[in-house]
């Protein structure tokens, strides 16, 4: 499907001086195909100086790192399977994953998790791919980028197991109640907030537990091209969510802590780079040096 970039540019009222960081865009989507040049273009035009590319499949991992070394210090990826595609983890697979797993584009391991809303993978092999998972992080050193729908008695018992050998880990985005909230803060995860909380049919629940998480571990993203801001206006006409409204998401949660925007874009720009051992200094679009930011 194509898109015409004049409905896909962010509102001139969503832009930030601040940078922002993407930790969760499904940069490998299809929905992207016909311009994802130009989805990256207009997040850095609104001030998203670096993203962090799902991977949630074999393919998509390795298409994620390709992205990711086009534009290195820029883009980054994780590598991992979905709970959706846990019956694809095979020994071969997890084998592969290590080895990408390894590569210096990747920051962390995973989409892994548990999902029980849909089930489309058994519940036993998304539990042993989790668990798999969880052992291939430890040994590699690098954080888990963690899925969690309709799973989280069964979530945190196996997190449990595994956390004092992983390197950190974000609960990718959170949309649960808050017992949920504080479970995953008491295992020291990092909490990644969506568009969800634009949401004033299915997020209102979320805008008071916004106080409730630590500055330094709150993390931004998108999950685009899922979960456009139902708020976003104009809406763009193919209802594609992308990095470039990463700044209105950033202002709903500023809003809901009672916060500068900048210093919340501050904040949780500092947390992604430390969770995921970013680099600070982002190469320009252009050829002409580095900048920091």
């Amino acid at each position: 499907m194509k898109h015409d970039s004049t409905t896909s540019r962010p509102p001139a009222s969503s832009q930030l001086p601040a940078p922002l960081i993407d930790i969760g865009i499904n940069l490998t989507h299809d929905s992207y195909d016909a311009d994802r040049d130009a989805v990256i273009a207009r997040a850095q035009a609104a001030g998203v100086v670096q993203m962090i590319v799902t991977g949630s499949t074999g393919p998509s991992t390795r298409l994620a790192i390709e992205l990711a070394r086009a534009r290195p210090g820029r883009l980054f990826a994780t590598a991992g399977v979905h709970p959706h595609h846990a019956t694809q983890l095979t020994p071969e697979l997890l084998t592969e994953l290590e080895q990408l797993a390894r590569q210096p584009e990747v920051a962390a391991v995973g989409e892994c998790g548990l999902d029980y809303f849909r089930n489309l993978s058994p519940r036993a092999n998304q539990r042993d791919a989790f668990n798999r998972q969880l052992e291939l992080a430890a040994r590699v050193g690098k954080p888990v980028f963690l899925h969690q729908r309709d799973a989280h008695d069964d979530f945190v018992a196996i997190l449990r197991e595994h956390r004092a050998q992983l390197a950190g880990g974000v609960a990718h985005c959170f949309t649960g109640s808050g017992p949920q909230l504080r479970a995953y803060l008491e295992l020291a995860l990092a909490i990644g907030i969506t568009g969800w909380i634009c949401d004033e049919r299915r997020g209102a629940h979320l805008v008071p537990l916004m106080r409730e998480i630590p500055a330094d571990r709150l993390l931004l993203e998108t999950d685009g091209p899922y979960l456009l801001p139902r708020d976003l206006q104009p809406k763009p006409a193919a209802r594609r969510n992308e990095p470039a409204y990463l700044p209105h998401i950033a202002a709903a949660v500023a809003r809901a802590r009672g916060e500068p925007v900048e210093t919340l874009t501050l904040s949780s720009t500092a947390a992604a780079r430390k969770l995921f051992r970013l680099p600070g200094k982002v190469p320009p679009a252009s050829a002409e040096g580095s900048q920091a930011f």
